[in-house]
């Protein structure tokens, strides 16, 4: 049994369940009318909005950090101060391809290397882990890193090759460069804007194709694959397509809508885009489409 689930979407607003609780947050794209009624939503242990600045309404009646399972991975939640609580359940799917493509490669007698980058709380990390890669988590926040581990001991992978860095992405990456190191697989979800270590600034916009650019120089004689994944909205499955597309021209481009999807409508959360290379089968009816 997962312990997340989509109860409810519409008004600009999501229903959710994460364990025993229950949730209701700010969902951009949830035009459409909400299906159950008022009073289901106002039996919510707790709400989030941004009407005002940001404001919780409740949350004393969440405890300060409760586990739930999703997707094959134990996740330590929380609520933040910006409404998120250390859980994309979009990423659900990406997840389990990423356990499952990572298993195949293991069971081909090789471990791979992945590198996350901006890897927040470490679902992809850890999903990486699980199917046997060596994996190196990277996130410029050091409080995020540690609920990184945090969340790998709740999973048993205390004692698995995972390097925890925190770091601004850019930097990191070209001192890997520089050292040789590379990569069978990797995997970013870069932010819409955000900030290093030491106050660099990250604008998706300026900044992907030089993200991109890195991580092509720091890929394996052999890779398996490149998973981008994005929230920001005008990065649209076509445009992902064509910056893989041409960064990546030996893979075959997959892609498409990251879904909450649950009792009701499937809720749009964000694009994936993988560039996946000769060593795996298509899947899927989302791809190829190059």
């Amino acid at each position: 049994m997962d312990d997340y689930e989509l109860l409810d979407s519409g008004g600009g607003r999501k229903l959710e369940r994460f364990g025993r609780y229950v949730l209701a947050r700010p969902c951009s794209q949830a035009l459409w009318q909400p299906s159950l009624p008022d009073a289901e939503w106002s039996r919510a242990d707790a709400s989030f909005d941004r009407e005002d600045g940001n404001r919780w309404h409740g949350r004393a009646n969440l405890p300060k950090e409760w586990a739930v399972e999703t997707a094959g991975i134990r996740l330590l939640l929380g609520g933040t101060d910006f409404g998120h609580l250390g859980v994309f359940p979009e990423q659900r799917k990406q997840w389990e391809w990423i356990r499952k493509t990572v298993s195949a490669a293991c069971a081909g007698g090789h471990v791979p290397s992945v590198l996350n980058l901006f890897a927040y709380s470490g679902g992809s990390t850890l999903a990486a882990a699980l199917g046997g890669a060596e994996v190196c988590h990277l996130d410029a926040s050091k409080g995020m890193v540690e609920w990184a581990r945090r969340n790998a001991r709740l999973n048993s992978l205390d004692g698995h090759p995972i390097r925890w860095i925190t770091d601004d992405a850019h930097k990191f990456m070209r001192r890997e460069v520089r050292r040789g190191r590379r990569y069978d697989a990797i995997i970013l979800d870069p932010p819409t804007f955000g900030r290093g270590t030491s106050g660099e600034m990250y604008k998706i916009e300026r900044d992907l194709q030089k993200t991109l650019s890195l991580a092509n120089d720091l890929l394996s004689d052999d890779p398996i694959f490149v998973l981008l994944s994005s929230h920001t909205p005008g990065l649209t499955r076509t445009v992902a397509e064509n910056v893989m597309g041409q960064r990546f021209p030996d893979a075959r481009i997959e892609s498409g809508e990251m879904l909450l999807e649950g009792r009701e409508l499937p809720c749009p959360s964000g694009i994936y885009c993988r560039a996946v290379f000769d060593i795996l089968p298509a899947e899927g009816k989302e791809g190829p489409r190059k």
